[in-house]
């Protein structure tokens, strides 16, 4: 379909045409199990890549797989002009597993009910990358003088571990002006959001071994020590589990408080404690003040407990005390916190109190503070207002994305934020989906942000 204007009713007609390209685009890109954590499904990560470089080259552009250490990198430019600013979309095409009982369809097998798009990545974040390209291929059908590229990762769900070194190795192949992430999540439906800033992660595990053996807690309990217990006792020590409450002296002093601007931005942006239980699942929280329910999400640092490893854990209770004992724990990170003091304050806390538990730090992402004024900024507020029709607000994102700070410090590019998924569409969750409300509206929010980054000169894109 050839586009006359950049007209919103035009880049909707545009959408509605592609509508079934999109779906079948889907479908060959869920069905193929990208699952990047497991070693098992290295060969259909792979296939998932050509897959995409395939497509790429078939919409007219100059794609490649970019080699990594680990899964590759598709990167593509639909046009190269000298004289055009460019803008690089990234997305990941890697999921998560899709393991359990609470699937309803072949979690692998695309499923189409009327306007909602099931299966595993669908939101997360295969639907997202080809609503971006269709935005991409409408403003090229419209005339937009902007180079559009693409960089599709397949190693985000397990920390991005081999992302900076390959695009260090091609940074002038990936050069660009700015670079636009459409990986975040909006509030609530129809209250467009875009991340101010990620919060960063920080994983790690506490071991403690007191035995060679499993033990009889009739012969030897009350002497020997317990390290399953232990380590719930530094866990406590750390974190007060009712409140959530780190305990750590100087975790909290490089958290900014939020400002009266991003406080009213908060309480604007549609957020419900209710709807983000329904959502979520929740029975229960620790919080249900809606803008504290918001800061903890969006603005605070956390202490999580993941999983514990040690004793017995089938049916009933075998009496033995288990010779070691393992908890897998993660921080979650806001700006101005760094992964590596926030790992030596807890080392050095555990070590002064708990000296024989072992620390092992796991890599860990930096946060990122994104930006909300500058034309950037402006061009992602008029691309969602266009698109959707709804006066949007910039948020914070309680999430992490590995990529994001690397691109901006290795491109020397600014990232700004045009996320399209919903809560209720369940990253990471069973029943995974995406729908065509929030495709047909991305489509013509990306294209006219493609429209407004061609306004810009260079120089003002990285202004902030």
């Amino acid at each position: 379909m050839t586009i006359s204007s950049t007209s919103r009713a035009d880049y909707q007609a545009f959408a509605t045409s592609h509508r079934p390209d999109f779906e079948r685009w889907l479908a060959e890109l869920v069905n193929i199990p990208t699952v990047s954590v497991d070693p098992a499904r290295a060969g259909d990560v792979r296939l998932c890549a050509e897959t995409a470089r395939a497509l790429l080259q078939q919409l007219g552009g100059q794609a490649e797989l970019i080699e990594t250490a680990g899964h590759p990198l598709v990167h593509a430019r639909l046009t190269d002009n000298p004289g055009w600013p460019t803008v690089t979309v990234y997305n990941h095409l890697d999921v998560q597993p899709a393991d359990g009982d609470d699937w309803r369809t072949d979690p692998f097998q695309l499923t189409i009910q009327g306007d909602r798009y099931i299966g595993r990545g669908t939101t997360d974040d295969k639907g997202p990358a080809l609503t971006a390209l269709l935005g991409a291929i409408a403003a090229r059908e419209a005339g937009v003088p902007v180079n559009i590229a693409f960089l599709w990762e397949l190693e985000e769900e397990i920390g991005s571990h081999h992302f900076e070194e390959a695009i260090s190795q091609h940074r002038n192949q990936l050069a660009t002006d700015a670079i636009v992430v459409s990986d975040t999540i909006w509030v609530t439906r129809g209250k467009p959001s875009s991340p101010a800033g990620l919060r960063g992660m920080q994983p790690f595990r506490l071991t403690l071994r007191t035995a060679t053996t499993d033990l009889h807690s009739g012969i030897t309990g009350g002497v020997v020590r317990n390290p399953l217990a232990e380590l719930m006792q530094v866990v406590a020590a750390c974190v007060d589990a009712r409140t959530g409450n780190v305990l750590i002296p100087g975790f909290y002093d490089e958290v900014e408080p939020l400002s009266p601007a991003e406080e009213r931005a908060f309480l604007e942006s549609g957020f419900s404690v209710e709807t983000f239980q329904r959502d979520h699942q929740v029975n229960s929280l620790r919080e249900t003040r809606p803008l504290e329910v918001m800061r903890r999400l969006w603005a605070t640092p956390t202490f999580e407990v993941h999983g514990v490893v040690g004793g017995y854990t089938g049916p009933g209770v075998k009496a033995a005390i288990p010779p070691r004992a393992e908890v897998k724990l993660s921080c979650r990170l806001v700006p101005n916190m760094t992964c590596a003091a926030t790992m030596n304050r807890i080392q050095s806390f555990i070590a002064e109190r708990f000296p024989d538990v072992e620390i092992h730090p796991e890599t860990g992402l930096d946060p990122f503070k994104g930006r909300t004024t500058g034309p950037l900024a402006d061009a992602v507020r008029a691309a969602l207002r266009f698109g959707f029709d709804a006066e949007p607000v910039f948020t914070r994102e309680g999430g992490s994305i590995g990529a994001v700070p690397t691109m901006e410090r290795i491109l020397g590019a600014p990232v700004v934020f045009l996320g399209l998924s919903l809560p209720e569409h369940g990253y990471h969750a069973p029943n995974e989906f995406f729908d065509w409300p929030q495709a047909n509206g991305g489509i013509a929010a990306f294209a006219h942000f493609f429209s407004s980054v061609a306004s810009l000169n260079r120089d003002s894109i990285s202004s902030r």
